[in-house]
């Protein structure tokens, strides 16, 4: 069987979490920030998790992550 290639946007948006999830950062936090209050600009620099309706899709991308 062939080895399975990693998508390379993918690989660059998602990392795994220590238990099996994946993480992934926010948007809304790159530009057009003075807009925006202190709270939700310091909530959107947290990561967040991928839903687990969208880990298999996430999974099946990063096959040896």
């Amino acid at each position: 069987m062939p080895k399975l290639k990693t998508n390379r946007g993918a690989a660059k948006r998602f990392k795994r979490t220590a238990g099996g999830g994946f993480k992934r950062t926010q948007s809304h936090h790159r530009h057009i920030l003075t807009k925006k209050s202190s709270k939700r600009k310091r909530q959107l620099g947290t990561p967040a998790r991928i839903h687990p309706v969208d880990a298999a899709a996430v999974r099946r991308m990063l096959p040896y992550v």
